[in-house]
């Protein structure tokens, strides 16, 4: 690094550098934020307090799905199941799932409950 030292007029020491140096220094400080933020994900994973999904999954969310159906299907539930679960008719549920009808927050919270999510995660 090539660095210069210069004084301003009211006395205020600055250093300065060339742009890429600059520019290098940015990428390091964000590439230690970014590896922050993956520690901090991997002890939560570890923890048990995240997870990890597959893309196919992620997919099909992306493309529309209902986040619904998409995770009582990673879970293993049938619609039945899930329904008497959150306690509502599993045609309620299908209506939830298909967008015909909105989910009130009780309803969404029983369902979160039953799949180990937030609603947040659902909505």
């Amino acid at each position: 690094m090539h660095e210069q030292i210069i004084t301003t007029t009211g006395g205020e020491r600055l250093v300065v550098i060339p742009e890429a140096d600059y520019l290098a220094m940015l990428d390091a400080i964000e590439n230690r934020e970014d590896i922050a933020a993956i520690e901090h994900f991997q002890q939560r994973l570890a923890a048990g307090e995240e997870e990890l999904l597959p893309a196919v999954m992620v997919n099909r969310i992306l493309d529309g799905e209902s986040k619904i159906r998409v995770w009582r299907e990673y879970r293993g539930l049938s619609a039945r199941e899930l329904a008497a679960g959150a306690q509502i008719s599993a045609s309620y549920l299908s209506q939830i799932e298909t967008g015909a009808r909105e989910g009130g927050i009780e309803t969404l919270k029983r369902i979160a409950a039953i799949l180990h999510l937030t609603v947040d995660d659902l909505v």
